[in-house]
């Protein structure tokens, strides 16, 4: 029986080695491959030469918006860079230090008696020809205002990170009725 189960596992491991679909990506189905054959009616301005980023920038963001929900101010300021822009939904633009930019978070956080975030989905992006790298989250962000007042609304924002911390936040949001 030894005999024949012998050339029998090194046929099977021969045959599980050798791959009978071509190694074009392109005959593989590649998305990216077919699309270069494909002539796109415009040309992106920034970039479309992305690549899946690095799941650590993942962390980085959604600690900056668990730091948010729970007021920890001390840990949301440890995921932004020396200075940071955030362009907001209602077009106003923010660009301070570190310090700054939490204690302007902390100062409408403490009108808060909670928040609760849900979020649906999160991608993490490399622009290859920027060098650049970007998390964008989709996210619905319910306020409870000390005042007694409810406010929610959709967001979805884009995240730029350099070495690792936040150096640019443009949100968009969804007020829902």
């Amino acid at each position: 029986m030894r005999k024949v189960l012998v050339p029998f596992l090194i046929i099977l491991c021969f045959a599980a080695c050798t791959s009978s679909t071509p190694s074009t990506p392109a005959a593989a189905g590649n998305d990216s491959a077919a699309a270069a054959t494909v002539t796109l009616p415009y040309v992106a301005v920034y970039s479309s030469n992305f690549v899946p980023g690095k799941q650590s920038d993942v962390l980085t963001v959604l600690n900056s918006y668990k730091a948010w929900e729970t007021g920890d101010m001390k840990a949301l300021k440890a995921t932004f860079a020396d200075t940071t822009s955030m362009n907001f939904p209602n077009g106003s633009v923010v660009k301070a230090t570190a310090d700054s930019m939490t204690n302007l978070a902390a100062k409408y956080r403490d009108s808060l008696s909670k928040v609760v975030l849900t979020f649906d989905a999160w991608t993490s992006n490399h622009s290859v020809d920027k060098n650049q790298e970007w998390v964008n989250v989709w996210y619905k962000e319910v306020d409870f205002h000390k005042s007694g007042k409810v406010d929610s609304a959709y967001y979805e924002d884009d995240n730029l990170l350099k070495d690792g911390k936040i150096v640019w936040v443009s949100s968009h949001q969804q007020k829902y009725k």
